[in-house]
């Protein structure tokens, strides 16, 4: 057997595993794999972001977006540590990555030596397997592990670091053929059959959805057996379009900005039924919405890994199975209880919250957000990062049961237009639009370049009020009048947005905005729209002024 470089064993190890798309910024320290990458064109496309972090993030979005693992290259030390909030925003997502990071040569390791970083220590918290691969011939077997382990149980991000002269060292090992593929853990028939008995005594049940891993079939299955049953779902936090938000059966979220009626409709619930939901802090209300560690309500966690089940609230039934074989499992079922009433009220909340007042803003973005639930395609794709101005994909903004929403659970500033950036690359076809508020767009604005590069430009909504509104909420609240540290002096988004190829224009009050948007969705370079919100606008139904004055009566 011809002997093959180690670039190049990694390469076609990627491309034998399944990999057809792979996101980085380019280093001397994995050069071997750039030589290699460059004959492998419409096999493992390689797209040059801006950033390292930039690059994570779109492989954290195209991991949660397609199931399978998204691929990023980074060089060593700076490279490594820009792309870490990438790894992180993946694992709490629990998404499906892959990092692999050109590392000093092995014989430098342990001097300090230039960028030298010890890459198992430093993500040994933040990745589920960090590791470095020291001989050329172990190049497959380390792959094929770790594409095995970043999709297993409850998916997640795999580091892999490689150093720069085993890159250069020859092997004869074979390619793998493929990852070892588990199948996803089925319900066994008393677990069903247990779930049936407490749903069937239960007066005022709540189906919780979660997490990762759903296939259309799966969604499809779970709605048909909580329609059948007219049980009330609400999604986890920033996993709102897990279910079709039109449903009478959809009775919103928990997260961030939870409403009143949300925690009434736990605290009230004497069941809940969790589905592969992975008990987080904003999911939770501060771990208040439930009692830890034995909750007052029966509790039945259904989760793929068995190590959620018990990990937070010691359920009543646990339940070890992926979301997809269990939502098949009970499709089948017919429960019914005397919770009609209990559902109906809850969509009943659930839709008095899109009642609005008019926001104190030239853009009223409850009446933009609307606008876009009604024109934007049945396959749209929404992105946002992080900020107060997330509320409005994730709260006002009614998916369907085709359409996506990537967001990132770990509260990442930047995260949305490269996650738009990826969507648009893997899905020309379909429209993908981007919420960013001015400060979450200049964490990342750089990769208008990748965009532009690649020919996958989505559209930009610049929410522009001229500061960082979460911090400025929380200053407000606890320092009124004593501002400090939060407001941002802007360049012209227009001109940027230019630069970069994009069509762009300002939008400086409501009414301007249908049409400018329908000019962005007939742009054949993507758009960048720079909305004029009003500081005042900080949150849905109470301004800044609002805000400071109750705190100051207080």
């Amino acid at each position: 057997m011809a002997k093959k470089y180690g670039g190049n064993l990694v390469v076609e190890s990627l491309v034998a595993l399944g990999a057809k798309h792979s996101f980085g910024v380019p280093g001397e320290s994995y050069l071997a794999v750039l030589d290699a990458l460059h004959d492998t064109p419409g096999k493992l496309d390689f797209t040059i972001c801006r950033n390292e972090g930039g690059a994570a993030f779109m492989a954290a979005a195209y991991g949660k977006l397609t199931g399978t693992p998204g691929i990023c290259f980074v060089t060593r030390g700076p490279g490594a540590t820009n792309a870490s909030i990438g790894v992180h925003t993946a694992m709490q997502d629990s998404v499906p990555m892959i990092l692999l990071i050109g590392q000093v040569a092995t014989t430098m390791r342990g001097r300090e030596a230039f960028q030298e970083i010890d890459y198992r220590a430093f993500y040994g918290s933040v990745a589920k397997w960090a590791t470095e691969i020291e001989h050329v011939d172990r190049i497959p077997e380390t792959l094929s592990r770790a594409w095995t382990t970043s999709l297993s149980g409850r998916p997640g991000p795999v580091v892999v670091a490689l150093p720069e002269n085993m890159l250069t060292d020859q092997s004869e090992a074979p390619v793998l053929t493929g990852p070892v593929t588990g199948e996803e853990p089925a319900p066994s028939l008393h677990s069903i059959q247990a779930l049936q008995s407490l749903l069937s005594d239960s007066k005022r049940p709540v189906v919780l959805i979660g997490g990762s891993g759903w296939t259309d079939a799966g969604q499809g299955a779970l709605r048909k057996f909580t329609e059948n049953a007219d049980l009330p779902v609400v999604a986890s936090f920033r996993r709102v379009d897990l279910y079709d938000n039109h449903s009478p059966n959809f009775v919103g979220d928990a997260g961030v900005g939870m409403t009143a009626s949300t925690r009434s409709l736990f605290h009230e619930a004497d069941l809940v039924l969790a589905i592969n939901v992975r008990f987080g802090e904003m999911t939770t209300d501060g771990y208040t919405l439930l009692n830890i560690p034995k909750t007052r309500q029966k509790l039945i966690h259904v989760h793929t890994s068995a190590c959620e089940l018990g990990k937070i609230y010691l359920p009543d039934l646990a339940i070890h199975a992926g979301p997809n074989l269990f939502g098949a499992a009970v499709a089948k079922l017919e429960i019914n209880g005397p919770w009609a009433k209990w559902r109906e009220q809850a969509r009943i909340d659930y839709e008095r919250e899109f009642d609005l007042p008019d926001q104190p803003s030239p853009v009223d973005m409850g009446k933009v957000t609307a606008h876009l639930s009604d024109c934007l395609p049945e396959d749209a794709i929404v992105t946002n990062g992080a900020g107060n101005y997330t509320i409005w994909p994730n709260k006002f903004f009614r998916f369907g049961p085709r359409q996506r929403l990537l967001a990132p659970q770990s509260g990442a500033m930047g995260y949305g237009l490269p996650a738009a950036i990826a969507a648009k690359h893997v899905y020309r076809e379909r429209t993908v639009v981007c919420f960013a508020g001015d400060g979450d767009f200049q964490m990342t604005f750089q990769e208008l370049g990748t965009a532009m590069q690649i020919e996958a430009q989505p559209i930009v909504l610049v929410l522009n009020n001229g500061m960082y509104g979460t911090i400025r909420m929380h200053q407000e609240r606890n320092y009124p009048e004593r501002v400090f540290g939060t407001k941002i002096i802007n360049p012209d988004f227009v001109m940027l947005a230019k630069s970069y190829g994009y069509h762009a224009e300002k939008v400086d009050s409501t009414a301007d905005f249908p049409e400018a948007f329908d000019r962005a969705l007939a742009s054949k370079s993507g758009a960048v729209l720079d909305l004029a919100i009003s500081p005042e606008a900080i949150t849905p139904r109470q301004s800044l002024s609002e805000l400071r004055n109750s705190r100051k009566r207080e």
